[in-house]
This record gives C-alpha cells, structure tokens and sequence, in this order.
C-alpha cells in the first residue's frame, strides 16, 4: 500500500528517488528552494513540486507534512538536512525520516538526537574500495559514524582447519554468521574453517587492517598456532 512521502531536494539524488517512489505506488511532494531545479523532472511525474525551504513550515504543510508517513532530506547541506528532519520529526511527528550527510563526523551527533542519517563521503570510499580490491573485506553495513562496519569475508585456504572463535580473539572482531554450504549459523560457535565458508564479521574501522593481516597469514601467526595447540 502506498504511503505520502516528501523529499527534500531535488538534485540528482532527489529527483531520483522522487520518480522511483512515485513508480513503486507512492505519493510524494519534492522541495526546492530552485525552480530550476525539477527541470531534472519529467513532465507529468506524477508528484507535486514545490518551491521553497524544506525547512519553512508552510512549505512543509503546503507539502502534506501532517500526514505524511516519510520524509526524505537530501539537499547539498548538511545543515538545512538536519534542520528539515527534526523539524519533521519534532514538529510534525512523521514516523520515517533520514537525513543525508556529507561529514560523517557529524553523523554521530544527529544519530544522538534520533535523526537516521546516510553518509555520503562513507558510503562512496566502500563503494570504490569494493571495486578497487574486490578480495579483500567487502563493507555490508556501517553505522552513521562508519566507526563499525558489518563486512564479508571468505574463508582463505590458511584458516582450514582452525577454530573461528581464533579469528574473534586474535582481531577483536565478532563473527555474526558464517554461510556453510550456503546454510548461515549465527556465531561461530565450535566450526573450524573450512573451504567455502563465508562470514560476517562486525568490527570497527581501527581493527579492519588488522584483520586482514590475520586471515592473510601475516606476523602473528605462528602465534595463534601456538595458542590453538595448547
């Protein structure tokens, strides 16, 4: 069933997702402070485009803000962003909001005041380091701050045969599942690894080296073993 949804912004980000929303069912009203700026608009979209503020109030109600069910605010300042979702969320007590995020330094701050945020900077470097080393940890999910990272990782030849529970004490990361045969099994419980597991480790962005240069094998090895012998 479809629901109201107001977007805040109408750049490439908005406009996109304004047209994807109208197509899945959805209502939806955009705002921006340029007219110019729903020409990225087809004619005939489908929503209602309004000129304005995202933060200005009557723009808000103009926009259907007293029962919209999400709001949506990607303009290019970080400011105005988090200024239009509380707002939204404050004022008009819409259930759904997020707010795009340039500096993810930033991120942890609205995150405290309950504003979900998407940080772009954060979001593109995965992206990119996902293209760039594709054999290396792949990023799943990160927190607004990207201080901790869900990730995806192979199971290499060296870790056949040892206990997984090593790879949690050896790199302070903890392993959420592992994919068996294409069966996942939270935790690592008493597995040791074997050819094709795949796992799904949350760590924090300072311990992701290290971790790499644990499953690869690198110094400090020789240590490990010693300790899964004894």
């Amino acid at each position: 069933m479809g629901v109201h949804v107001i977007v805040v912004g109408c750049g490439r980000v908005g406009s996109r997702l304004a047209l994807e929303l109208v197509h899945d069912g959805h209502s939806v009203a955009i705002i921006d402070r340029s007219e110019a700026a729903f020409r990225r608009l087809p004619g005939a979209w489908g929503g209602l485009d309004i000129v304005g503020a995202g933060f200005d109030r009557d723009r808000l109600e103009e926009a259907g803000a007293g029962h919209a069910a999400a709001l949506a605010a990607v303009t290019s300042g970080d400011n105005s962003n988090i200024l239009c979702a509380r707002i939204a969320r404050e004022t008009y007590e819409i259930p759904n909001v997020v707010a795009r995020i340039y500096d993810p330094r930033r991120a942890e701050i609205y995150q405290r005041l309950g504003i979900p945020t998407v940080a772009t900077v954060t979001w593109t470097t995965d992206q990119v380091m996902r293209k760039l080393f594709p054999e290396h940890t792949v990023a799943e999910w990160s927190d607004p701050t990207g201080r901790v990272r869900l990730i995806e990782r192979a199971i290499p030849n060296a870790w056949c045969g040892r206990k997984l529970t090593l790879l949690e004490s050896e790199t302070g990361a903890r392993i959420v599942t592992v994919v068996r045969g294409g069966v996942p099994q939270l935790g690592p419980g008493e597995l040791v690894g074997q050819e094709g597991d795949v796992v799904y480790l949350a760590v924090t962005f300072a311990a992701r080296g290290r971790l790499d240069d644990v499953l690869e094998g690198k110094p400090g090895d020789e240590r490990d073993h010693e300790s899964e012998a004894r």
